[in-house]
């Protein structure tokens, strides 16, 4: 392991507000370092391949770096290309596929050590976002490889049997997709019906495929088992053996409560475990320790997006500052 210099700033996640938060610390004159256990916008990167933005690239955009899209709404692969742009337009200093493994200190004189050196630093921001982190099913048998919490593509799904959890709007994308594609598609679900907030263009598309028999579904039902060749599924009529090739586990994301815990972060007494933080300067419970992002709204992973939360790197650095 290296030590290297102190920084006034070290960012842990290299995602847009990641970056947003370098470019604001040398916009201030403060040295920083990015820290981030992945590749660069990691998030992104583990977006489903065609994936294409609900937002405008105006709004996406950081840095003053124009982002510029084919169309009004961004694709995955033009924000890659953007994100790559931000990062050489501004030199920033990142520190790719390194993970935090210990802290210690005390604002001025914060002691990091990760998976390949130890850094000191004035201050940490947190800005891990949650896409890192899937809600596991736990289940014996998640940890087999037909077993995937991401997805990327339907082509090798063609002509396998696959099994969709969840009813939210990633399920019912993998499964539509999937299913014209070629893929024998069965969708288990908790509730009674498909979630009700799907995306309006989505929804009565899902709910006809399932109404005819093209996509099989089990509601009120569960995974309660997974092995090579089959699921068993708890249903109101009773536990099934269910041939079965791949299983996509789109059960949604959660914030790495595991680093919060290792930085000693205290939550809110809420069903959200939301981590205490001040509205205004996005504080923390522990003076110097900073919550960016996502990352700041705990459970609610649907509240916060990068357009309404590219202001809380000024707002971090103009407190850091004063």
């Amino acid at each position: 392991m290296t030590q290297e210099a102190h920084y006034d700033i070290i960012v842990i996640g290299a995602g847009p507000i990641g970056l947003t938060l370098g470019i604001e610390a040398k916009k201030a004159g403060l040295t920083h370092l990015i820290i981030e256990k992945g590749v660069l916008v990691n998030s992104i990167f583990n977006f489903p391949t065609n994936m294409t933005f609900f937002s405008t690239s105006k709004l996406l955009e950081i840095g003053e770096v124009p982002f510029i899209s084919h169309s009004d709404k961004p694709t995955r692969r033009e924000a890659l290309e953007y994100y790559r742009r931000v990062y050489d337009a501004w030199d920033l200093n990142i520190h790719f596929y390194e993970e935090v493994t210990d802290y210690s200190g005390e604002k001025g004189n914060f002691q990091i050590s990760t998976s390949k050196g130890k850094y000191s630093c004035n201050n940490i921001v947190l800005a891990t976002g949650f896409y890192d982190s899937p809600r596991l099913l736990d289940v014996p048998g998640e940890e087999l490889p037909k077993v995937r919490h991401y997805y990327q593509e339907p082509h090798i799904y063609v002509g396998q049997k696959l099994v969709v959890i969840g009813a939210a709007n990633s399920a019912c994308d993998v499964a539509l997709e999937t299913y014209h594609k070629g893929a024998d598609v069965t969708m288990v679900v908790r509730e009674p019906t498909i979630y009700e907030r799907v995306k309006y263009w989505i929804k009565p598309n899902i709910e006809n495929r399932i109404k005819e028999g093209s996509i099989k579904a089990f509601f009120n039902s569960k995974v309660i088992k997974i092995e090579e060749d089959h699921v068993i599924i708890k249903t109101p009529d009773g536990e099934i053996k269910y041939p079965n090739d791949f299983v996509l586990a789109m059960t949604g994301y959660k914030p790495n409560y595991q680093l919060m815990d290792l930085l000693g972060l205290q939550y809110e007494q809420d069903e959200w475990k939301t981590p205490v933080h001040n509205e205004e300067t996005l504080e923390s419970s522990i003076k110097g320790i900073y919550l960016a992002g996502v990352v700041k709204a705990g459970l609610r992973t649907s509240l916060l997006f990068i357009e309404n939360t590219r202001h809380h790197a000024k707002a971090i650095v103009k407190h850091m500052k004063g």
